[in-house]
């Protein structure tokens, strides 16, 4: 398996400050679903009765997203890059409880400008 992508090679703009792209790969990405557990909803809705923020969500929303991300960075490895250029993430509810959640980008090859 290839190196992932450093996490510093990663920009949400078009162009990587320092670096000049020389290659373009293509889009590459990272998806994983998650569903919340019985017992992390009793705890949140425990959470919601003083209001503020909802750790457990919040929780498991920076898992889900950081196990995205580190598969798009995978994928980006796999196809010789070394930076992602334009990364996004999204999210959808594939059904009540069950959420997706994608990282983004355009997988690419730069050097020192």
């Amino acid at each position: 398996m290839a190196t992932p992508v450093a996490r510093h090679m990663v920009t949400t703009g078009t162009e990587l400050a320092g670096h000049r792209v020389v290659r373009q790969l293509g889009v590459v990405r990272g998806i994983t679903v998650r569903s919340r557990s019985v017992i992390g909803n009793i705890g949140a809705a425990l959470q919601t009765l003083v209001g503020g923020n909802i750790s457990l969500y919040t929780e498991l929303c920076e898992r889900a997203r950081e196990d995205a991300f580190e598969l798009m960075l995978e994928h980006a490895a796999v196809l010789g890059a070394n930076a992602v250029i334009a990364m996004r993430y999204d999210a959808n509810e594939v059904m009540q409880g069950v959420t997706e959640v994608l990282a983004y980008g355009t997988a690419v090859v730069v050097e020192p400008a």
